[in-house]
């Protein structure tokens, strides 16, 4: 099984204490910069590691003064640093601090995300193994279409979150650069090498290129990638919906012990995971449309992003945390209804089987038009009038002029539906 964070370690990343351990490890890995570069003694150094710390409460305090996060924090730092305090910040500006930290808290919410879809993932593929063979019907416009099974819908998702993992990998590689370049990235009082050595200890790439900020296309595609995840969790969500619907009945979320459905109706099952996820969907969709609407800044910089930023990332990746553990308890208790997925299939005497009864009739030299009006005629039969396609067939002496009362069973043998299901799964390892 694979290991798992707790819920609650994605939104600690995010709290106020957090946010400034992570502008004090940027703080002191720059610190490390100029002491390997020998601006910085070892006993200077050594001082401000082991006393450098902060108070939430009085960093709030002096901010109520100075109105400056960035810039109460360092009081308060240096309160508690004393003389050497005076190494702490050389060459820097507040968004030297503030985006490299935020690219460790990117990282940090990243890893818990990917671990999400691994444990997602590995809940599907056994769900997909457990399914291979269920027979269900497969659906284009919500109509009937072929029959398949419910193991390879699955595989269906699989892919989608395979493939979006892919992508948000990308996304976190792109995003995991620092910057320690001074005001507007010009390095006017702090030396690139500063920077790379900074990076390298906080396991970061020195940005390309920084204008005093990192360019925020780099956060729009993390925000994107994210909000990817979100829409093919909907997907799936949807889907599960759809296939709860009464009528139709082929699963059900699971229902606990003593849950109920309804304040007036005592007989409701609702779908309630796939709608909460429907919702929170839209959420992290329109936290992207932010993330875009920032890329656009001011000449070398301006802080409308910042307020933003401050929303978007902490809502939208422990959203997404959230999404994608709900949808892995969801598909661990899905109730899947094989019996009515099966007569699903075969409602209306098996009008699903009408393409093979064509490509039969196509064989035996009839032109395709004229054996596509034939079986239609029959097909709309039965689905018109609740009878049934495959006794229409076998009394239709225009279809029986060319078919066998065996050739016509045997167009509807649902064996032949799944002859490729095998190659399928092996292309995920199932």
């Amino acid at each position: 099984m694979i290991e798992r964070y707790s819920r609650d370690e994605m939104k600690k990343i995010w709290d106020l204490d957090s946010k400034f351990r992570y502008y004090l490890e940027t703080e002191l890995a720059v610190c490390k910069a100029y002491n390997k570069l020998g601006q910085i003694p070892d006993e200077a150094l050594n001082d401000i590691i082991s006393k450098a710390d902060f108070s939430v409460d009085r960093i709030d305090e002096i901010e109520r003064e100075v109105h400056h996060d960035v810039i109460a924090f360092l009081t308060n730092v240096n309160e508690n640093v004393g003389e050497n305090s005076r190494y702490i910040h050389m060459g820097m500006t507040s968004s030297d601090v503030i985006d490299t930290a935020l690219a460790l808290q990117m990282r940090d919410a990243g890893k818990i995300i990917l671990d999400d879809i691994n444990s997602l993932l590995e809940a599907l593929k056994e769900k997909a193994k457990e399914h291979k063979e269920t027979i269900c019907i497969g659906r284009s416009h919500g109509i009937h279409a072929e029959p398949m099974t419910f193991g390879v819908k699955i595989c269906g998702w699989i892919d989608l979150f395979e493939r979006n993992k892919r992508n948000f990998e990308k996304a976190l590689n792109e995003a995991n650069v620092g910057q320690i370049s001074g005001p507007v990235g010009t390095y006017s009082n702090i030396s690139p090498e500063i920077e790379k050595l900074t990076c390298e200890f906080l396991g970061l790439k020195p940005a390309k290129f920084s204008t005093q900020v990192i360019a925020r296309d780099i956060h729009a595609q993390y925000l994107q990638s994210l909000a990817l995840i979100a829409c093919v969790i909907e997907q799936v969500a949807v889907e599960l919906r759809h296939l709860q619907r009464t009528e139709v009945l082929e699963v059900e979320e699971g229902f606990s012990k003593g849950q109920k459905g309804s304040s007036a109706m005592p007989h409701k099952k609702n779908p309630i995971s796939g709608e909460n996820l429907s919702g929170l969907a839209r959420v992290v969709r329109s936290n992207s449309l932010a993330a875009m609407e920032n890329i656009p800044l001011w000449h070398e910089r301006d802080i409308s992003h910042s307020s933003v930023e401050r929303i978007i990332f902490p809502d939208s990746t422990i959203l997404v945390d959230y999404m994608l553990s709900r949808l892995e308890k969801t598909i661990k208790n899905l109730v899947v209804h094989k019996d009515n997925m099966l007569k699903n299939t075969n409602l209306f005497g098996g009008i699903v089987f009408s393409q093979k009864v064509l490509l039969t009739l196509c064989s035996k030299g009839l032109l395709r038009e004229d054996a596509y009006k034939l079986v239609q005629k029959n097909a709309l039969d039965a689905f018109n009038n609740h009878g049934s396609f495959i006794d229409n067939l076998l009394n239709d002496k225009d279809v029986l002029e060319h078919l066998s009362v065996d050739e016509i069973k045997q167009c509807f043998n649902i064996e032949d539906y799944l002859k490729n299901i095998d190659s399928i799964y092996r292309k995920f390892e199932i």
